[in-house]
């Protein structure tokens, strides 16, 4: 009776080192996260992974059009009257990120900075005429020129 008990705690033991085993080859599978970007108004805080990240190299420049383009369905929701305050990764920071508005530049030099805020009027006023409802953003990562990752994000304008 003692062999039957003996057998049993060694398939048990082989059967958890094998769902070890088996758990590290998995994770090792994954993809390493790209890093972050925040954009947050008041007590709204939504978080976004890249649109387009090679991992730290630079994204082909055919690439990015198209990347600045896709939808992440990441919303915040702000009036004229609100702060949007922006928020990279210090690994983004640290390459240096631009803005961009509805797919165009609108900063000619990177920020270096993990945080900044800016107003959200900026961002739905169309010069002449009715204020935009909606607005497009994206923070480019831009290190040496080209861009190295995309994150994209919209913004809807509250009355």
């Amino acid at each position: 009776m003692t062999a039957a008990i003996f057998r049993g705690k060694r398939r048990r033991a082989a059967a958890a080192v094998g769902a070890v085993t088996f758990g590290l080859v998995a994770l090792s599978a994954c993809d390493k996260p790209t890093p972050l970007a925040t954009v947050t108004v008041g007590s709204k805080t939504v978080t976004s992974e890249a649109a387009c990240y090679n991992d730290g190299d630079a994204i082909a420049s055919d690439k990015v059009l198209g990347c600045l383009k896709e939808s992440s369905g990441k919303t915040v929701k702000a009036s004229m009257e609100d702060k949007i305050r922006f928020g990279v990764d210090p690994k983004i920071a640290d390459e240096g990120w631009t803005l961009f508005i509805n797919d165009q530049a609108v900063e000619a030099e990177p920020n270096k900075k993990t945080f900044r805020s800016i107003p959200a009027s900026a961002f739905f006023s169309g010069g002449q005429g009715a204020a935009a409802k909606e607005t497009k953003v994206s923070i480019v990562e831009s290190g040496t020129g080209k861009a190295l990752g995309v994150w994209n994000f919209t913004l809807e304008r509250t009355s």
